[in-house]
């Protein structure tokens, strides 16, 4: 279907399926922009409904709920819905995209953000680089057949279950080197829960990431490569621009971003996982690993480090206005992540942490304080790489609580 065009009588309203982070930091563009921003959040006091006007309670798998979104009956009719998470059933997205409701990323493509198994065997067709994988089927015994034989052809005799839908952050995803450790898998998917599938454990030597923004109009934009570093299943720190990476390989990756996010028909702000390897020759080559399809993790630093961060690009993006700028503002950004905290407020660091870091850009997303939960990111730019990281992570230790040397 073709891109619905949009014609601004009023204020355009952007309507958003999510209440958390990302839609919070949403808001700032949203209001630059004289864009009204309504979001549908999971509680009152979501991340985004203590900075949003307009934040409806609801479920992204609550039908009434995401109609009402659209169509209020105390407010202006959305101009286009988009998303901070991939979540949300698209039979319904495709219906309302029927109706006339423009949905970015549409349904069609937001499938392969939503099933890794539709995505890889997409991007296989496409012959874009993809680590070895295979999907189990559902019947247990013959799942057992295939990933024995797959865990078989392994050089280490380890591989990598996922579970095709619902996984993030690390969840959904095992490293198993036998049948027993996937057995519970197993057994659920053969029960009703998502299918699983199976891939090789690739060697890397670094995570990289490539976020492209991509208009309805056609209109493509990438961001600089970054390299991303994960603890926990989880990012923990952005680096950007990606240190030690040949200009060629960097733009045979925003080259692959810029074929994805058109080959699937992606409009808005879509990330690109990837591992960096060694081909058999010895240099450096590219996979793919996950996509998603909406403001990131990895783009974080854009914020204060690009001249167009990725939450201005994707609400302009989504109404398919002229994409900005992408360069980056600094030689160096580095953002670092608050992952859990030891204290009762991240605010209470707050005055040590200016007075130290004064160069130091504070997120935080109003979160209720848990282990290991994403509470907020902190961004610092520079023109020396060692520095700008010593001091974005000093800065997010102290948001964590950890004792900080002078």
């Amino acid at each position: 279907m073709s891109a619905v065009a949009l014609t601004f009588v009023t204020t355009p309203v952007i309507a958003v399926v999510g209440g958390g982070q990302l839609a919070r930091m949403m808001t700032p563009a949203a209001g630059a922009l004289g864009v009204h921003l309504r979001a549908l959040v999971e509680e009152p006091n979501s991340s985004a409904a203590q900075l949003l006007a307009d934040a409806p309670v609801g479920r992204a798998y609550d039908e009434a709920a995401i109609r009402q979104l659209i169509t209020p009956a105390d407010g202006a009719p959305a101009s286009v819905l988009t998303f901070e998470h991939e979540h949300v059933p698209n039979t319904l997205l495709q219906d309302l995209l029927d109706h006339g409701t423009p949905v970015h990323p549409s349904p069609a493509a937001l499938i392969y953000a939503q099933d890794k198994i539709a995505m890889r065997a997409r991007l296989t067709e496409l012959g874009l680089p993809c680590p070895r994988w295979m999907p189990l089927p559902f019947e247990a015994d013959d799942a057992e057949a295939v990933l024995a034989a797959f865990l078989a052809t392994t050089p280490t005799g380890e591989a990598v279950l996922k579970t095709s839908r619902g996984g993030y952050d690390g969840k959904g995803v095992r490293i198993i080197s036998d049948l027993a450790a996937a057995a519970d898998w197993i057994a659920a998917a053969a029960n009703g829960a998502p299918q699983l599938l199976v891939e090789e454990k690739v060697p890397f030597t670094r995570e990289l990431a490539a976020l492209v923004a991509r208009r309805p109009s056609g209109e493509v934009r990438t961001w600089p490569v970054v390299e991303s570093i994960q603890r926990n299943g989880v990012c923990s720190e952005v680096i950007a621009p990606a240190p030690n990476l040949s200009a060629e390989l960097a733009n045979q990756v925003r080259e692959l971003g810029s074929t994805i996010v058109t080959k699937l028909g992606v409009t808005g702000v879509l990330a690109v996982e990837l591992f960096e390897t060694l081909g058999p020759d010895g240099t450096p080559q590219v996979l793919v690993n996950e996509l998603a399809m909406r403001p990131h993790n990895s783009g974080h630093w854009t914020i204060d480090g690009a001249v167009t961060s990725q939450f201005e690009q994707h609400l302009r993006a989504v109404l398919d206005l002229p994409l900005g700028d992408t360069a980056a503002t600094a030689t160096w950004t580095v953002m670092a992540n608050v992952l859990g905290s030891s204290r009762a407020s991240l605010t209470d660091a707050l005055p040590e942490l200016l007075a130290r870091f004064p160069e130091a850009k504070v997120n935080l997303y109003g979160k209720e304080i848990r282990a290991g939960r994403k509470l907020g990111h902190v961004n610092v730019s520079g023109p020396d790489l060692e520095t700008a990281r010593i001091r974005a992570l000093a800065a997010a230790a102290l948001l964590r609580g950890d004792r900080v040397g002078a």
